[in-house]
């Protein structure tokens, strides 16, 4: 049972994979966060990010390891624990740019089907790119989306009290990310043909949540 989960920030995408793997006993994967810990690396090493061909050179170098545990997913680089520093504010920035260099998807790709290919008993795995590059023959595909508001809100989480330019400048940077990551020549943020698309605007993760164990419970009872 492989279960590809793909749709841009903002929609719900870690928090529904994780719960629904957990649920399911399958294993679970966050391609994003290899991304994350690509780009971290390239910033920690002195590598200009703007550079592509810098990039390209250097994407074969860091070793990058995904804990594929639901419950506690784990991300290490080079054998240290970097979880925590692929989340910062320049990491996020600079993503997409990394993201975009063929080298770097080759190389994650690769990581990303062999973690598909080793799970047990089956494995979510969620990213941008996943049921049309890298496991076009998962099980089943779905294609998380929201509305632009729904997404900078979550995206700011706890944010309360915040100004609402806060907002405005949330959503402002996941429309730049948005526009970056389905521009990108090399396996674009795209719906594959054959995935459900699930809005997830006026539901609760619950709601969504329960929505993708009936999807998945269905495709089990027709094989």
């Amino acid at each position: 049972m492989i279960v590809a989960i793909d749709g841009p920030s903002g929609t719900g995408k870690s928090s529904t994979s994780k719960a629904v793997a957990a649920k399911l006993g399958l294993s679970y994967l966050d391609t994003g966060a290899q991304y994350r810990a690509m780009t971290w690396w390239m910033l920690s090493n002195g590598v200009d990010v703007n550079d592509a061909a810098e990039v390209a050179t250097a994407a074969h170098k860091p070793t990058i390891v995904s804990g594929t545990d639901p419950a506690a997913p784990t991300i290490t680089v080079d054998g240290a624990d970097a979880t925590g520093p692929i989340r910062t504010q320049e990491v996020t920035a600079a993503v997409s740019a990394v993201s975009a260099v063929p080298e770097v998807r080759a190389r994650l790709v690769e990581l990303q089907r062999s973690a598909a290919a080793a799970a047990p008993n089956g494995i979510v795995v969620e990213g941008r790119d996943i049921g049309t590059t890298v496991l076009p023959d998962a099980t089943l595909k779905v294609f998380l989306t929201a509305s632009a508001e729904a997404r900078a809100a979550r995206r700011n989480g706890e944010l309360k009290g915040k100004e609402a330019a806060d907002l405005a400048a949330t959503q402002a940077a996941l429309a730049k990310r948005d526009a970056a990551d389905s521009g990108r020549k090399t396996s674009p943020l795209a719906k594959a043909d054959d995935a459900i698309e699930v809005d997830t605007t006026d539901l609760t993760l619950d709601q969504v949540i329960e929505c993708i164990v009936t999807l998945i419970e269905e495709k089990r009872a027709a094989r």
